[in-house]
């Protein structure tokens, strides 16, 4: 179990060892866990690093655990504060992207064209689609209408059956939505790419890694969107997009969804962004769950985990393997 917590096979052995017999030396903790003496003072170097064993004050000379509640509580603290890191880099990716996007979308360019509508959007993506000769990349957060669905279904069908590749990126509740999944499962049986996670970046359609299309409103993608060329603006976007494709799961995975198995991929990310610190309205907006959804959601697995406060669920789930 403390594999999830970056614990080594051998270091947890020998960590149990050491709780469960606290009067042992090295010798005789090697012993019980069937290593060498050397192995299990590497392993003490690695739990020391972790900082789970300390120098015994009753036994110089040799270390002692340091107590789980405490030991774990402060891995999975530190763990938290990484990953609050991370969240932090790519949230601030996130807006340096929509800072350059905004940018170019203030003035019409040679790189930059404005977009108005959902009709001139259809016939752009139209366009691009039909000339497409390598690649066709989109990311999808919440809902499409099933009339936004259908305007693409031709040209994206046909771009398929031409050998470009398509790889699309849905959030993960939009497996829920019947059109979603139907046109989704389409794609997937004419060679295409498709994948979903709890959290993805903005809208956005990419064509041959050259041309991209974003809304230019984030809030409201049928007021019109930004055709963009510019280089620089382009390779940001698909990194953008490559960061969360890297830690998506692809239509089709299995699931745990036996609710004493584990928890979903969507319940991770969600005790993950709780983790950081953000509100049940902020962590709904990331992934597109209204407050009162997020709270029963949070309900949910406490009651699995018998925890009660969010913090011990996260220390729990941490302990099972969940995280």
């Amino acid at each position: 179990m403390l594999q999830a917590l970056g614990v080594s096979n051998d270091a947890a052995d020998v960590y149990q060892a050491m709780l469960d017999h606290p009067d042992h030396g090295v010798d005789q903790i090697a012993d019980v866990c069937g290593l060498t003496p050397t192995h299990v003072h590497d392993c003490l170097d690695e739990l020391g690093q972790l900082m789970l064993v300390r120098a015994s004050s009753e036994h110089p000379g040799q270390m002692r655990a340091v107590d789980p509640d405490i030991g774990l509580a402060d891995i999975v603290a530190r763990q938290e504060a990484e990953l609050a890191a991370r969240q932090a880099q790519l949230a601030a990716s996130r807006a340096a992207v929509t800072r350059m996007v905004a940018d170019r979308a203030q003035h019409r360019s040679a790189h930059g064209e404005r977009l108005l509508g959902m009709d001139a959007i259809h016939n752009r993506l139209e366009r691009l689609c039909r000339t497409a000769h390598t690649e066709i990349i989109g990311v999808q957060p919440g809902i499409q209408r099933p009339d936004d669905l259908n305007a693409g279904r031709d040209h994206d069908l046909a771009a398929l059956g031409r050998g470009v590749t398509l790889r699309a990126l849905y959030q993960e509740h939009a497996r829920r939505h019947t059109h979603i999944a139907a046109y989704a499962h389409t794609l997937l049986s004419h060679g295409g790419e498709v994948r979903t996670a709890p959290t993805i970046p903005q809208r956005m359609v990419i064509v041959d890694r050259a041309h991209a299309l974003v809304p230019t409103d984030p809030a409201d993608n049928r007021k019109g969107a930004l055709h963009v060329t510019e280089p620089g603006i382009v390779t940001a976007l698909l990194e953008l997009f490559e960061q969360a494709w890297n830690t998506a799961v692809p239509l089709g995975t299995t699931r745990p969804d036996d609710p004493q198995a584990g928890l979903t991929d969507h319940e991770r990310e969600l005790l993950r962004l709780l983790g950081t610190g953000l509100t049940d309205e902020a962590a709904g907006q990331r992934l597109g769950l209204t407050d009162r959804t997020i709270r029963r959601q949070v309900a949910s697995i406490m009651e699995r985990l018998s925890a009660s406060s969010r913090f011990e669920a996260g220390i729990k789930a941490a302990q099972r393997g969940w995280l």
